[in-house]
C-alpha cells in the first residue's frame, strides 16, 4: 500500500494556496509547517498536484472496485505502482501497468522455478555419479584387499619357511654344541684321569719323605701369607691393575669346605638365599626351580648323597625338555615366605617356601628376564622380552599396571622404594617409573649400547647402570645427565653391585663403593663420590659374570667363565681365597644367615658362599681361621 506523510501533504496544500492566490495563507502555513527545511524537490511536483491527487483518489476508488476484492491481492497490485504514478496516470494506464508487471513477475518466477528444477535434476545426477564412483572405489578396495591377503599368505608361507630353516639351523647348532660339550667332557675326563695318575705317582714318590713334604707345605703357606709390595695399590696413588699371575698363589679352598648340591639336569642360571633362614633357591634350564634346605653341619668335598631335603618346583606338565619353561630369574620376598620365579614361557609364578604353587601370573607375551619384590612385599615387578614391565598385586594375583615405554626387550628392573622403580632395555634407555603414573618420572639417556643391569644404591638416590658400550654410569634423580661416566673397561660390562656401606646401611662410616664386572675379565671398584677408579682386579682368564660383597663390605666374591671363584680383599685389592669349579660360574651370593630359636645368628664356624657351575650348585664355607673374618 502506498503511503503519504504529513510533510508531503502540507507541501501539496501549500502549493495549492500559493497557486490559488492565497499568498499570506500560504506563507503562514509554510512557516508554521517548516516547509523551508523540507527536502522535497518542488520541481518534481506539477501544478495543481493537490487537485490532481484528490481526483486520483476518486479514480483509486473506481480502480479498487474493478480489482479483486481480496485485501492481500489489492496490496500486492498497488505494490507495482509509485505515488507519482497515481498522480500522472489514469485508471486504464495504471491497470495496464499492473498487468504487465504481474506478467513479468510471473515469468521471473517461472524461470526461477525451472532453474531450481534444473539444479535439482543436476544434483540428482551428481548423486548418481557419486554412488557409481563409490561403488567402483569399493570394488577396487575389495580387489586391493584380496591382493593384500594374497601377499600376506605368501609372506606367511615365506616366514614359515624361514622359521623352519632357522629351527633347522638352531637344531644343527645345538647338535654341534652338544658334540663340542661331549668332546670337552671327554677331554676333561682324560685330563682328570691324567691328574689322578700324576697324584698317585706323586704319592708313591713321596712315601718315606714325610718331613720333606711338611717343609714344602710350610714354604707354600709362607708364600701365601706374604704378598709382594707391587700387588698393593697405595691410597691416593694412580689405580693399577693387579695381575696375580706374577704374585704368590692365593689360598685354594680345600674340598672339605665345599658341598655340591646335585639334582638339576641342565645348566643352573640363577640362585638366591632366603632372607629368613637356611633355604637356597636355584633355577635351571631343566624347567624346574629347587628350594634346598641347607643344614648346619660340616661341608663335604663329595656330591651330596642320600635323600636331600629339597622341594622341586616344576614349571612343566608332562614334558621335561620344554625349553620354553626354562627358569630365567627368581627372587624371595622380604620375609622369605614366598618365592617368585620367571621363565621363558612369559609366566611368573609365586611359590610358598615349602614349594607349593600359590599363583600363576599371566600377562607377558615373551620370556621374563627379571623379577623383583618391593620391600613391603605387596608388589612384584617383572621385566620381559615383550618390551614391557608389569607390577603385580600379590593380594589379588592380578596385574596392577603395565608399563610400555621401551622399544626393545626389557633386561633388568629394580625397585627404588615400595612404589617407584627403574627399568633398562636393549634400546639403550633407562626409565624411572611410579605405580599409578602413566608416564616415566625420569628418563636417563646416555648409553650407546644395550643396558644389561641397573641397581639403586642403599638410599635410593643414585642409580648405577652398565652396558654393552663398555661403560658404567651413575645417575642421580636430581639431574638428567649422568653424575659419573665410568669408562675404564674395554669390553661389555655384564653386571654391577653396590657395596653394603655408607648411609642407609649397617656400615655407615665406610665409603660407598661400586663394583663392575666385565667381559674383559676384570672387576673394577669405583669411588662413588669422585667417579674415579679405586682398583682394577685382574685374576680371571675369561668373562666375569657375577660379583657379590660380604655383609661388611670388606670382601668381594667374583665368578667367571674360567670356572674360578675368587674372594678379594677390597682394601688390599688382592685375591685371598680361590675355588676352582667344574664349569663356568654365573652367580655368586654372599653368606647365608641361619635362624636358630627364632632369632638370626651368624654361623659360628664361618660364612657360606654359594656359586653355581654347570648343572650343580656349590656351597663353600669360609672359616674364620682363614683370615676372611666376615665374608
Amino acid at each position: 500500500m502506498i503511503n503519504i506523510n504529513s510533510r508531503e501533504l502540507n507541501y501539496l496544500v501549500y502549493r495549492y494556496l500559493h497557486e490559488s492566490g492565497f499568498t499570506h495563507t500560504a506563507f503562514t502555513l509554510g512557516y508554521e509547517a517548516g516547509l523551508n527545511k523540507s527536502t522535497i524537490d518542488g520541481n518534481l511536483v506539477p501544478p495543481g498536484a493537490l487537485v490532481t491527487f484528490v481526483q486520483k483518489g476518486i479514480q483509486y476508488l473506481e480502480l479498487e472496485a474493478n480489482l479483486t476484492c481480496n485485501d492481500s491481492d489489492i496490496d500486492e497490485d498497488f505494490s507495482f505502482i509509485q505515488p507519482i504514478d497515481l498522480i500522472t496516470k489514469d485508471v486504464y494506464e495504471l491497470q495496464k501497468m499492473i498487468k504487465e508487471k504481474k506478467e513479468s513477475l510471473q515469468k521471473t518466477k517461472n524461470r526461477e522455478k525451472n532453474k531450481e528444477h534444473d539444479q535439482e535434476h543436476a544434483r540428482e545426477k551428481e548423486k548418481e555419479h557419486v554412488k557409481e564412483r563409490e561403488k567402483e572405489h569399493e570394488q577396487e578396495n575389495a580387489r586391493e584387499r584380496e591382493r593384500e591377503r594374497g601377499h600376506a599368505r605368501e609372506k606367511e608361507k615365506e616366514q614359515e619357511r624361514q622359521h623352519r630353516e632357522r629351527e633347522k639351523r638352531i637344531e644343527q647348532e645345538q647338535h654341534r654344541e652338544k658334540e663340542k660339550e661331549k668332546q670337552q667332557r671327554e677331554k676333561e675326563r682324560e685330563l682328570e684321569k691324567e691328574k689322578i695318575e700324576r697324584e698317585r705317582e706323586r704319592e708313591r714318590d713321596n712315601k718315606g719323605k714325610h718331613k720333606e713334604k711338611e717343609k714344602k707345605n710350610e714354604d707354600l703357606e709362607d708364600k701365601i701369607r706374604v704378598q709382594p709390595e707391587e700387588n698393593v695399590i697405595a691410597e691416593g696413588a694412580e689405580p693399577m691393575e693387579i695381575d696375580t699371575s706374577s704374585t704368590a698363589l692365593p689360598s685354594v679352598i680345600p674340598n672339605s669346605d665345599v658341598t655340591i648340591l646335585e639334582g638339576h639336569t641342565s645348566e643352573v642360571f640363577v640362585c638366591a638365599w632366603s632372607p629368613a633362614g637356611s633355604l637356597l633357591a636355584s633355577g635351571s634350564g631343566d624347567s624346574t626351580a629347587r628350594i634346598w634346605t641347607i643344614g648346619d653341619g660340616p661341608c663335604s668335598s663329595n656330591l651330596q648323597k642320600g635323600p636331600l631335603d629339597v622341594a622341586v618346583l616344576k614349571h612343566y606338565r608332562g614334558r621335561t625338555n620344554d625349553k620354553s619353561k626354562d627358569v630365567t630369574t627368581l627372587d624371595w620376598n622380604g620375609d622369605g615366605t614366598l618365592l617368585a620365579t620367571g621363565s621363558y614361557d612369559g609366566q611368573a609364578r609365586i611359590w610358598s617356601k615349602d614349594g607349593e604353587l600359590m599363583s600363576t601370573l599371566t600377562k607377558h607375551k615373551g620370556p621374563i628376564f627379571s623379577l623383583k619384590w618391593n620391600k613391603k612385599g605387596d608388589y612384584l615387578l617383572s621385566g620381559s622380552v615383550d618390551k614391557t614391565a608389569i607390577v603385580w598385586d600379590i593380594k589379588t594375583g592380578e596385574w596392577k599396571q603395565q608399563f610400555e615405554f621401551h622399544a626393545a626387550p626389557t633386561l633388568d628392573v629394580d625397585w627404588r622404594n615400595n612404589v617407584s622403580f627403574a627399568t633398562c632395555s636393549t634400546d639403550n634407555m633407562i626409565y624411572v617409573c611410579k605405580v599409578g603414573d602413566n608416564r616415566p618420572v625420569k628418563t636417563f639417556v646416555g648409553h650407546q649400547g644395550e643396558v644389561n643391569a641397573i641397581k639403586w644404591d642403599p638410599t635410593g638416590t643414585l642409580l648405577a647402570s652398565c652396558s654393552d658400550d663398555s661403560t658404567a654410569k651413575i645417575w642421580s634423580v636430581k639431574q638428567d645427565t649422568c653424575l659419573h661416566d665410568l669408562k675404564e673397561h674395554t669390553k661389555e660390562i655384564y653386571t654391577i653391585r653396590w657395596s653394603p656401606t655408607g648411609p642407609g646401611t649397617n656400615n655407615p662410616n665406610q665409603p660407598l663403593v661400586l663394583a663392575s664386572a666385565s667381559f674383559d675379565s676384570t672387576i673394577k671398584l669405583w669411588d662413588v663420590e669422585t667417579g674415579s677408579l679405586l682398583h682394577s682386579l685382574v685374576a680371571h682368564g675369561d668373562p666375569v659374570y657375577s660379583v657379590a660383597f660380604s655383609p661388611n663390605g670388606e670382601y668381594l666374591a667374583s665368578g667367571s667363565l674360567d670356572k674360578c671363584m675368587h674372594i678379594w680383599s677390597v682394601k688390599e685389592a688382592k685375591v685371598v681365597k680361590t675355588y676352582v669349579g667344574s664349569g663356568g660360574i654365573f652367580e655368586t651370593l654372599k653368606y647365608a644367615h641361619v635362624t636358630i630359636n627364632s632369632h638370626v645368628e651368624k654361623r659360628p664356624d664361618g660364612r657360606v658362599l654359594m656359586c653355581n657351575n654347570g648343572k650343580k650348585v656349590t656351597l663353600i664355607r669360609i672359616p674364620h681361621a682363614t683370615g676372611v673374618e666376615y665374608l
